[in-house]
């Protein structure tokens, strides 16, 4: 079956794409998208691996930090067999079932990541402006039930997507505008009445926004009381906490916030920008975070390089 732009028959296969006009160095390009998987799948488990067996460090930002490298794990296993299948085999199709499969976990774990990026803001919120109550406040069982709460809202607000999805009818096209499915990209192949997908996606995008703004004002409100500090060591060493948070806020938000609105505005402009920034979306967070955690925290670059020595050894 060959990828069809207008067809009136109704659609089971999609077809994704790779890198338009460069489809004969997919092959080459299949390498570095594996060794970012493969160094996005040894950081984010090396992390879980170290707060599971290191007692130093069962504490509560340690273990939000377990929670943001699981999502990134997931994120990366849910866009992995498709990126992988177009790039590496050169076979793009993909049944609507799996496509629908494929959305719902990405956008599941990129939620469940936004949400995870707007505790650990509250958790640092709370270590520098209220730090005598901060073990009070974050207890384990508190942290436990913070997590769950976040995880279970991420996967129930997104079940809709598929479930929507599934009763539409797709007979404007098969050809997809990007290397794995999402919810927006499948919705608009659709010739049946899809405003129910359209508003609910709108109000999903909202949430996502909500919890950046959520994540500004705890800023805000460190802000103030960092510089409420007389000492200015004092006042680095409250920053310093906060930097590894601030790079991975940015390293998720920017892409997310740089895809919606090239959907939203350019969407007639250069697909090639369009596809980038969808690749950097679901490749970039995963590899990056740990890497940022390891070089900057820390209690886990000693952890990581003790074991490495000690390996050596």
């Amino acid at each position: 079956m060959s990828p069809l732009n207008h067809s009136e028959d109704n659609i089971s296969t999609f077809f994704l794409i790779g890198i338009p006009g460069m489809e004969h160095m997919h092959i080459w390009i299949s390498i570095p998208i594996c060794l970012i998987y493969i160094i996005a799948t040894v950081g984010n488990s090396t992390i879980l691996l170290l707060i599971k067996t290191e007692p130093s460090l069962h504490e509560p930002m340690y273990y939000f930090l377990s929670m943001l490298a699981f999502s990134d794990l997931c994120l990366s296993f849910s866009s992995l067999p498709t990126m992988l299948r177009i790039f590496l085999l050169n076979a793009p199709g993909i049944s609507i079932d799996a496509c629908i499969a494929q959305e719902f976990f990405i956008h599941s774990f990129t939620a469940m990541e936004s949400s995870v990026l707007v505790i650990m803001s509250f958790d640092r919120f709370i270590a520098i402006c209220n730090p005598l109550r901060y073990s009070s406040i974050l207890t384990n069982v508190r942290v436990i039930q913070i997590g769950l709460f976040f995880a279970i809202s991420s996967f129930a607000f997104i079940i809709p997507f598929p479930i929507t999805l599934r009763r539409l009818r797709f007979c404007k096209g098969n050809l997809l505008s990007h290397s794995y499915c999402l919810h927006q990209d499948v919705m608009r192949l659709s010739c049946s009445d899809n405003r129910v997908n359209v508003i609910y996606g709108f109000f999903v995008a909202l949430l996502g926004m909500m919890n950046l703004v959520l994540i500004l004002l705890s800023y805000i409100m460190i802000l103030k009381t960092v510089l409420a500090i007389a000492s200015n060591q004092e006042r680095l060493k409250a920053f310093n906490t906060c930097i590894s948070h601030i790079c991975a806020v940015l390293i998720f938000y920017v892409p997310v916030v740089t895809l919606a609105i090239v959907h939203r505005f350019a969407k007639h402009g250069s697909p090639l920008i369009r596809i980038l920034i969808a690749d950097v979306y679901v490749l970039v967070p995963p590899l990056m975070n740990p890497i940022v955690y390891c070089v900057k925290t820390r209690q886990i670059r000693e952890k990581v390089i003790g074991k490495l020595f000690l390996k050596k050894a």
